[in-house]
């Protein structure tokens, strides 16, 4: 029987070919975006699933209060480590400090790289579940050993057996390859850590980490746990949540909260306001998984439409069917194996769409998704899809034409009746309100970034470049290369920073100054700098004046930005002394030299935070900023570069970043959003068209003979296109107005995430309105014009 359904529903298929391409094409689009939606949330959910103890992994993350707000983040102390060991030992199985991921120069014998990665303890490879390849597992146990990945293997020592081998970091100390660990993979946290160096060797190398040991204000490290079997995430939390304030009474005042942010939520929930979790990335996952949903809505809204529109064709087959026996049961089975295959075809219409798109969809979404083909759950998976679409797709038609009469269908009396079409009517708004919603959504999106990228940024980035100096070469060589620099006609300034000009990598309090309210919590975006650093930039002084090598006394002196005038409540704040209020690690009083204009250093998004820009005395820096030469090519400004670098320090990458593309990366998540739902955007327009070019070809050629008699009375060519648009303009006004509520409401709340936002103005929404009628008036104009068109001869010869 159900060969037999399946033989008629093909014959069908092919007896209608315009509809079936319709129907077909339509669904085929709507899986193909449901599918590649699928993939992308699944790769986003199933994050850090190489760890194998994902479930009992957690970073430490604390919350401390300023001038009455709240900040939170994974930054904490290292006296908190004997702490958690020594008093609540029971509840780990590891804690593990860690510093923040790295570029080194790793070099071996004449080859150097760089490489990201961290300074780890000794229980890294079993908390981070490491696949050693070659060596000892516990290979950290040395303070002059490294493990590195396969990758960094390969590009040191080639085809050479790397265990024993002895690598420069640096070019400050030698360490021994003690084990070779496979990639962590992609879609995981630690994907870019190439190389492990112990935690004793972080400390033993660094003096203000020594000074550190003992220093509850100095949150500058990270912490992983580990929770013991029998210990619950929530409760591990609120059992230290007070560990900090309860030791140390100087931060008491800022009243510290500890707590453990599961693996889990590392990367889809990390974001907090006033100390709660509120989300984070998860928000654009069901967002697209929505999008998904209503794509794979519309194109089955395009099978309902041109199935039950063409109903009056189906009824005498029904109305025979049912004369001869067959029951409402079977034909509702019929018409469910023709909806059956028609999405099998268009499913595998889909799997060629995706299989075309996913390497371009990846490199958009920055993913690296690979097909699943050879996994049975996402095949049993997709059987299901199908069933599911099919029975969405084609239940309310077999419903529909299973209920005709047979007795009016064959007497000839059969008519569809007056509300017939209000179901498909009330689809198309469905369909369009989607739709328009989707416009006026990507429309908002693009205009935010758009908001944010034309944003005074406080400096000229165009032409600026920074090369990383993480090697000890590079010390008491700066003024030796901005002189060589300069020299050679490339560049024409040159400063150094202890911060890349697009991020703050230091945050300092404890200070005071006259005027300041008591109580107040000072929290200072820090960066050390060379004189020439305002200069380089093109940063504005707008009050007092600029450092100057002239002047001896300015290697106490320090600029501030317009926001920390304003921050620290100072009215004339040339020549203001700031003052250490830290005691026992006292460092020299500093006198402010100007004001400089803001400069967004952190997100584009968010107000900019009071900067203290210091005279940089002890060579802290982390980065040459170069000035290129803009009467010559960036191509050639960097040939000549590289070659002066190379000059003189041979054995180190040379590496650089341009400063608009660091900048641009900033927008990098938002501007993904916007081009996916751009392209999905597009995508419903073209399927809910589809099935409006399947609906006016019905429509006109239900009305052919209505047509032939109106031409033959004198009807023009507008008159007959103004009749079978009209309707469907209206249904479109209605769309339109239901879904500018809906969109008002959904993007204003999306837009309230960002304090620094565009203000919905009334142009959006009319430009998506006029957007859905201009695409309706030329989906229907092209039917409706060709019926007008026709010779009213033909359709009138049988009458």
């Amino acid at each position: 029987m159900f060969k037999n359904y399946l033989k008629i529903a093909w014959r069908n298929l092919r007896k209608n070919k315009g509809y079936s391409i319709i129907n077909i094409g339509g669904l085929a689009l709507g899986m193909a975006v449901a599918l590649i939606i699928g993939f992308w949330m699944y790769d986003e959910l199933t994050r850090d699933s190489y760890f194998k103890n994902k479930d009992k992994i957690a970073q430490v993350y604390q919350s401390q209060a300023f001038n009455g707000r709240i900040d939170t983040g994974p930054a904490i102390p290292l006296p908190l480590e004997p702490a958690l060991r020594d008093g609540y030992a029971d509840n780990f199985k590891h804690i593990m400090m860690a510093s923040w991921t790295q570029d080194s120069y790793i070099k071996y014998k004449e080859n150097s790289i760089s490489r990201p990665g961290n300074y780890m303890q000794s229980v890294a490879p079993e908390l981070l579940n490491l696949e050693i390849l070659k060596g000892e597992k516990d290979g950290l146990r040395e303070i002059n050993s490294i493990m590195v990945s396969k990758s960094t293997a390969d590009a040191l020592f080639g085809k050479e057996d790397p265990i024993g081998k002895i690598l420069k970091i640096s070019n400050q100390y030698d360490l021994n390859v003690t084990a070779v660990y496979q990639d962590i993979p992609f879609n995981n946290t630690f994907n870019s850590t190439d190389y492990i160096i112990p935690w004793d060797n972080y400390v033993a190398n660094r003096e203000w980490i020594k000074n550190s040991l003992d220093r509850w204000d100095n949150n500058s490290f990270q912490m992983f746990v580990q929770l013991a079997e029998n210990a619950d995430m929530e409760s591990v939390s609120e059992t230290i949540r007070n560990v900090k304030k309860d030791l140390n009474e100087d931060t008491a005042e800022f009243n510290p909260q500890l707590f453990l942010l599961p693996m889990e939520d590392w990367y889809l929930r990390n974001n907090f306001e006033e100390g709660k979790q509120v989300g984070g990335r998860i928000k654009y996952v069901w967002l697209f998984g929505i999008i998904g949903v209503f794509v794979l809505l519309l194109a089955c809204i395009n099978f309902m439409n041109l199935s039950t529109a063409r109903s009056e064709k189906r009824a005498k087959e029904v109305g025979v069917r049912k004369s001869i026996g067959s029951q409402k049961g079977q034909l509702i089975y019929q018409f469910l194996s023709e909806s059956f295959l028609v999405v099998l075809f268009a499913f595998v219409v889909a799997i060629a769409i995706v299989l075309l798109s996913l390497d371009g969809f990846n490199e958009l979404a920055s993913k690296e998704i690979a097909f699943p083909w050879g996994i049975g759950m996402f095949w049993l998976i997709s059987v299901g899809f199908i069933i599911f679409t099919a029975l969405l797709a084609g239940s309310y038609p077999a419903l529909y034409l299973s209920s005709f009469k047979p007795v009016d269908v064959l007497k000839g009396t059969f008519k569809t009746g007056k509300y017939a079409s209000l179901p498909r009517k009330i689809l198309v708004v469905i369909q369009f309100t989607v739709s328009v919603a989707f416009i006026i959504g990507t429309v908002i999106v693009m205009q935010q970034i758009n908001y944010a990228k034309n944003r005074p940024i406080g400096y000229d980035r165009n032409g600026l470049i920074q090369i990383p100096t993480w090697s000890a070469d590079f010390q008491g060589k700066t003024d030796i290369m901005r002189e060589q620099f300069i020299k050679s006609g490339a560049v024409t300034a040159m400063a150094t920073s202890s911060s890349p000009t697009t991020r703050v990598w230091s945050n300092r309090n404890g200070f005071t100054w006259e005027g300041k309210p008591d109580g107040f919590q000072e929290d200072f975006a820090w960066t050390e700098v060379s004189p020439e650093y305002a200069s380089t930039l093109n940063l504005k002084v707008v009050q007092g004046r600029d450092f100057s090598r002239d002047m001896a006394s300015d290697s106490l002196g320090i600029l501030i930005n317009r926001t920390a005038v304003k921050y620290m409540g100072l009215e004339n704040p040339v020549g203001t002394v700031i003052r250490d209020s830290d005691k026992e690690n006292l460092t020299p009083s500093m006198k402010i030299l100007g004001v400089v204009e803001d400069i967004i250093s952190q997100s584009p998004y968010e107000p900019v935070k009071q900067a203290w820009y210091v005279y940089d005395r002890n060579n802290n820096f982390s980065y040459y900023n170069l000035r290129l030469n803009p009467g010559q090519s960036a191509k050639q400004n960097l040939a000549i570069v590289e070659r002066v670098f190379k000059e003189n320090f041979p054995a180190i990458p040379f590496e650089y970043d341009f400063v608009d593309d660091e900048y641009a990366a900033k927008f990098a998540a938002e501007q993904r959003i916007g081009t996916l739902s751009g392209i999905f955007t597009a995508l419903a327009i073209l399927i809910s068209c589809l099935g409006l070019f399947g609906l006016t070809s019905f429509v006109a050629e239900q009305r052919t003979k209505e047509i032939g008699v109106r031409k033959v009375l004198g009807a023009t060519i507008f008159n007959v296109w103004n009749m079978l648009s009209k309707d469907f303009l209206k249904l479109i006004t209605i769309s339109c107005f239901i879904a500018i509520p809906i969109a008002y409401y959904v993007m204003n709340g999306w837009l309230q995430e960002y304090p620094y936002r565009v203000i919905l103005k009334w142009w959006i929404f009319a430009l998506a309105v006029f957007g859905a009628m201009g695409v309706t008036v030329l989906t229907v104009s092209f039917q409706a014009i060709k019926a007008a068109k026709a010779n009213p001869v033909k359709s009138l010869r049988t009458e």
